[in-house]
């Protein structure tokens, strides 16, 4: 089999390539993520929910991704229809939009057009988390802006995006990625950010598109994505009691969501929700929620990875999913549930310095 049928994974392409280069370091996945250094701020647990708030102690975050069998690379990732039915309101809070579908849009390859569905796999993370100050003492902006975001994860550059240059907007190509209400970014702050990849990564990459010479679209060193960043309207904070399961009004909520990505990715999206402690108005329990909607072809190459030696030691799921000996740093490079432990461990951080 040649490389070149590899194409779809692009990510895990770069890493395996590496690998090919690099034969020393080419061994057994571990069977566990790696662990940043917020990892021992986590308290993991079946479910947030069913935790008392009342018993969490200052700095400490409950923390659970649903993945129960973590040697498993794709323990933890549901497909996206399945999560609409399973899980129908924390779909409905993070998806991109109310009524998002998986993509439908035309493919050119090699000179022929054909109409092509995309199947999505959704990873989710969620956190909980209380600050000793009443929800009226906190200042929802201060964490609704472009300066905030740049101080969440050094890795990633960002800067201000005019909502007439979003990708979906503007590229006919993209069009599935609108939104049917309004234009992204009419209800908040627009960002465009890039995360260049980490270790040997870059050299995974000039490896695998050395290997495929003559592809009309390469694999680039970088991930891009363009969001929204808003607070959230009064309306629509209230309904989000309900998947919080604490029986309190909620007093306000902050979302980035994430609705263009270059490769690997389709969306994501960042809530958090704020509500006063049952018993103690005069703290704010902060339930956060990180959604990340992986390219079901990215992760669908096994049987074809098992058939080159080269490869069948570094799987794509391995990779995203932070079971990889490739996996380095603390954010995206060192797999989703690695980035997705920092990030919130970074903004509960955040709120309760402030």
């Amino acid at each position: 089999m040649s490389v070149k049928t590899l194409r779809p994974a692009t990510l895990s392409l770069a890493l395996l390539a590496a690998c090919a280069a690099c034969p020393a370091l080419a061994q057994t996945a571990p069977q566990t993520p790696a662990q940043g250094p917020a990892s021992d701020r986590i308290r993991e647990v079946p479910s947030v929910t069913a935790q008392d708030p009342a018993t969490l102690k200052p700095g400490t975050i409950l923390f659970t991704d649903h993945r129960d069998q973590p040697a498993n690379p794709e323990s933890g990732l549901v497909p996206y229809l399945d999560w609409l039915r399973l899980r129908p309101a924390e779909a409905a809070a993070l998806s991109p939009f109310p009524g998002y579908k998986e993509p439908d849009y035309a493919q050119t390859v090699n000179g022929v057009t054909k109409q092509r569905h995309e199947t999505l796999k959704v990873y989710v993370a969620e956190g909980r988390f209380v600050v000793a100050r009443p929800p009226e003492a906190i200042d929802l902006n201060a964490f609704a802006n472009l300066d905030f975001v740049k101080r969440m994860d050094p890795a990633i550059r960002h800067k201000a995006l005019n909502p007439a240059e979003v990708t979906p907007t503007k590229d006919p190509a993209a069009a599935f990625a609108r939104r049917p209400d309004r234009p992204w970014c009419e209800a908040g702050t627009c960002i465009e950010s890039r995360y260049d990849l980490e270790g040997k990564l870059p050299l995974g990459v000039k490896l695998a598109n050395k290997l495929e010479e003559g592809s009309s679209k390469k694999i680039a060193e970088y991930v891009s994505f363009q969001s929204e960043l808003h607070t959230l309207p009064p309306e629509q904070a209230a309904a989000l009691s309900g998947l919080t399961k604490i029986d309190t009004a909620v007093t306000g909520g902050i979302e980035q969501t994430i609705f263009w990505v270059n490769q690997i990715l389709r969306f994501g999206k960042f809530l958090a929700v704020f509500q006063p402690m049952p018993g103690d108005p005069q703290k704010t329990v902060v339930t956060t929620y990180m959604a990340l909607a992986i390219k079901a072809d990215v992760l669908d190459r096994k049987a074809e990875y098992a058939r080159v030696p080269v490869l069948k030691n570094l799987l794509p799921a391995q990779v995203l999913m932070g079971n990889s000996s490739f996996n380095t740093g603390n954010s995206i490079s060192a797999g989703l549930p690695t980035y997705a432990r920092n990030r919130i461990v970074a903004f509960a951080d955040a709120v309760s310095r402030r």
